[in-house]
């Protein structure tokens, strides 16, 4: 229910043209270039505060605001418009500015962005205090109601209308299921979500990563089976009636068994498991080890081989466009969302559709098991949880839903006071967060260590490589000096302005990721990474040699046949785990290198092998490729770190020395410290969230200037 005065959420209202003003217009732009001063330079000393973050959303908005009111104002002169749009582009450029330096600013920039009430509220005061008084606005009326139009390729297995006619009772009335009933509350007025968000980001060393778990169980496990400790803690809980979980411990440490197990315990099937493609045969395995007397079933393409009458069904998020009506309809207890960092970006169509099959399973079963399972859910910011708070059905859009919305109450406490962000993160992580460290909970797993072996780009490539890249810089400071000299007069700035720095190496990011762009900071890697290709293999070949199995990872196609090309000239014997292959022929070659002692080396794309496999037979890996996070280099590495490794693991990664490729991985590595922070209560400092390509960019411009 919108509050009165205010559209529902996720409605934008209209620029208030008919607004009743006091004083002149210019006093309204007066206000709002105080106000942006004023976030510009709380951004500039340090964290950005929810408070921060309010008052650059209400400037935001008021600026847009403003802006078509100066457009469609009626006597005014040419002039005068002109000055006045001219000012309002000043404070829309330090709002661009500034919003580079957080991600959460610049989410607050798009045009879709949901506006909270205490932005609402601090615009009508910035109004007030530009003599505006502020447009009453009413809700605008019902939109109808239109049934969306079926996708194209949506599907319903014949084994699935074999098992609902088979079934002997009438379908449910999920519409006479009793609802939560409202309650009045203290924190209804407040904005909680950004506060719940923001709790994490202050968290300290010794605040609380993990709920309190139960002593561990064993009741589940079948025969010839056994968990560790951690493992059965959490199906202890599951036992005890915890029904919501993210599960994120460290890569490797069992989460599969996890929640096979915690379903068994929960009795919560038919059970649908949502996973990447690369892993679906292994849940199946999983699940026949793990749970032996319950049918497991893998959707593939349309489904036509589906068992629509098993207990276990499992799926990947490729697919689920063709099959989510049915999913939805299959009367599932219990949902499993493997590496959820996946579903991140709500505005993805797998995103869309995991939280529509877990809205649809909580609104008809009282208390089902809903699991995300990832060892990185936090990739680039801390709004990554989102989403993944959303599937649990902790949150929704606007607000803290249900019994974490009762926890937060309980506390007495508001945003307001000194005590409200660690009792809310104490209220959000009791909710379900499980997060165990290796060396916390498996201190006999072999440590591991990232080495990184510096090459020289020789010959022809290494000189068309550092030529591209001194046209790349060479265009971004034509860009600059541009910039630079159509500027007026009084903006004279000592030195390199580092704010213009970043804005041109944002222009050029965009450029390259439209394609309008010649050389650019992607195309500069790939052919890094060929030029690579080579050395690394050469290197993992006499790795295999001497150490053993070796676990080779590569970003790109080419580089990976590049490799694979080089070892079937040296003789060594390889598997090559890629994402074009069938799941039957990926987990035939994962067999061959685990199981072979002759397969010496496991060729794998850093994309479809990085997640949910098994490598632990390998303790040295040669990254020939780099990453454009930590997260994703942490998850290749721990395919053999992982439980079971009896050897110390070590990544070797190979570096083209003297180009961009060295300055990106200072950058991944100034990165790693956020799950840190956040989850284990790490006393690291959290680095910029900003994305490394652009971070990269900056740097590579920077240098050309100083040069």
């Amino acid at each position: 229910m919108a509050r009165r005065g205010q559209p529902p959420a996720g409605t934008r209202r209209s620029a208030p043209r008919n607004q009743r003003r006091v004083r002149d217009g210019d006093d309204a732009i007066a206000v709002l270039a105080r106000a942006v001063r004023e976030v510009e330079a709380a951004v500039s000393r340090g964290r950005v505060t929810p408070a921060v973050r309010t008052k650059f959303q209400a400037v935001a908005l008021l600026a847009r605001e403003e802006r078509a009111r100066v457009r469609a104002e009626v006597g005014a002169t040419a002039a005068h418009r002109a000055e006045q749009l001219k000012r309002l582009d000043g404070i829309a450029t330090i709002l661009a500015r500034t919003a580079v330096r957080d991600a959460a600013l610049l989410a607050l920039l798009g045009e879709d962005a949901v506006a909270s009430d205490a932005a609402r509220a601090l615009a009508r005061e910035l109004q007030r205090a530009a003599g505006v008084e502020p447009q009453v606005e009413e809700a605008p009326p019902a939109e109808p109601v239109t049934a969306p139009a079926a996708p194209e390729r949506r599907v319903v297995p014949q084994s699935v209308v074999s098992r609902q006619l088979a079934n002997p009772f009438l379908a449910p009335d999920f519409s006479a299921a009793p609802q939560r009933a409202p309650r009045a509350n203290r924190l209804g007025g407040w904005e909680l979500l950004a506060p719940l968000f923001n709790s994490f980001e202050r968290a300290g060393a010794g605040a609380p990563a993990c709920m309190a778990l139960p002593f561990p169980t064993a009741r589940f496990t079948p025969p010839g089976a056994e968990l560790m400790p951690h493992q059965g803690q959490l199906v202890a809980a599951a036992a005890a009636g915890h029904r919501t979980f993210l599960l994120a411990d460290e890569p490797g440490l069992g989460k599969t068994a996890q929640a096979l197990l915690a379903a068994e315990a929960a009795d919560a099937y038919p059970l649908l498991v949502v996973v990447p493609n690369v892993v679906k045969t292994n849940w199946a395995r999983e699940a026949g080890r793990w749970t032996p007397h319950r049918a497991a079933t893998v959707v593939q393409g349309n489904g036509d081989t589906v068992d629509g009458f098993a207990d276990i069904v499992v799926l990947n998020y490729e697919v689920l466009d063709r099959h989510v009506g049915w999913l939805g309809d299959f009367g599932f207890r219990g949902m499993v969302v493997d590496e959820a960092h996946f579903i991140k970006n709500k505005s993805s169509q797998r995103s869309q559709h995991v939280l529509q099959l877990s809205e649809r399973i909580r609104s008809r079963v009282p208390r089902p098991l809903l699991m995300a399972l990832t060892g990185t859910p936090l990739i680039n910011d801390i709004d990554d949880f989102r989403a993944i708070w959303q599937f649990l059905g902790w949150i929704d859009d606007a607000k803290p839903l249900g019994e974490l919305m009762d926890a937060l109450e309980a506390t007495g406490l508001t945003p307001a006071d000194p005590g409200f962000y660690a009792a809310a993160r104490r209220c959000v992580v009791d909710m379900g967060i499980v997060r165990r460290r290796k060396v916390d909970v498996a201190a006999d797993i072999p440590a591991r260590r990232i080495a990184d072996l510096p090459v020289e780009l020789d010959g022809a490539a290494g000189r068309s490589i550092r030529a591209a890249e001194q046209e790349l810089a060479r265009r971004m400071v034509a860009r600059y000096e541009t910039a630079m000299a159509n500027r007026s007069s009084g903006t004279e700035v000592d030195g390199i302005d580092t704010d213009l720095v970043r804005r041109v190496a944002r222009a050029e990011l965009k450029d390259a990721t439209t394609g309008e762009a010649g050389e650019n900071v992607f195309s500069m890697m790939r052919r890094i990474g060929r030029a690579k290709a080579g050395l690394a293999a050469d290197y993992a070949a006499q790795l295999a040699r001497s150490a053993g199995k070796v676990v080779f990872f590569a970003k790109h196609v080419d580089v990976m046949d590049a490799a694979e090309e080089a070892f079937a000239g040296g003789g060594v014997r390889f598997s090559s785990i890629r994402g074009d292959q069938t799941p039957g022929v990926r987990q035939k070659n994962i067999d061959a290198f685990v199981n072979d002692p002759d397969v010496a080396i496991a060729v794998c794309s850093l994309t479809a092998a990085g997640v949910g496999i098994n490598l632990q037979v390998a303790s040295n890996i040669v990254l020939a490729e780099l990453s454009w996070t930590d997260a994703e280099q942490t998850q290749a590495i721990d395919r053999s770190h992982r439980i079971g490794q009896t050897e110390p693991v070590t990544a070797w990664r190979i570096i083209a020395a003297q180009t961009i490729d060295a300055r990106i991985a200072e950058l991944i590595d100034s990165k790693a410290g956020l799950a840190a922070r956040a989850l284990d209560g790490s006393d690291e400092e959290i680095s910029s969230s900003a994305d490394v390509q652009l971070e990269a960019l900056v740097a590579l411009l920077t240098d050309a200037l100083a040069a």
